[in-house]
């Protein structure tokens, strides 16, 4: 039985639009992480001088760390973005092809 509405489910078109669309937002979350990760990488290999620098002349910080705390912290927020994409869009997407195969 279960076989039966597997097979329906993929051959629904409206699950191949949902596999379709998450596969493209997470390829583009993904290319986001990728290009701020390369270009903190390139940051480091060519411009050093820039995050060895120091915020301010009195702060022994430099802007390394903010730089780097921000490319962690966008690995969260892009999490974050698509967790909350997909549990909007997708799960009522996915809801809706349950409701269909079920029939």
């Amino acid at each position: 039985m279960h076989d039966d509405i597997y097979r329906r489910i993929q051959a629904s078109p409206h699950f191949q639009e949902l596999v379709s669309k998450r596969e493209r937002f997470a390829w583009i979350l993904s290319a986001i992480m990728l290009g701020l990760y390369v270009a903190f990488i390139l940051l480091i290999a060519f411009v050093p001088e820039l995050l060895g620098a120091r915020i301010n002349p009195d702060s022994p910080v430099t802007w390394g760390i903010p730089i780097g705390v921000g490319v962690i912290l966008s690995a969260f927020v892009l999490t974050g973005v698509y967790v909350q994409r997909a549990n909007g869009e997708f799960d009522s997407m996915n809801q809706a092809i349950l409701d269909e195969v079920q029939k």
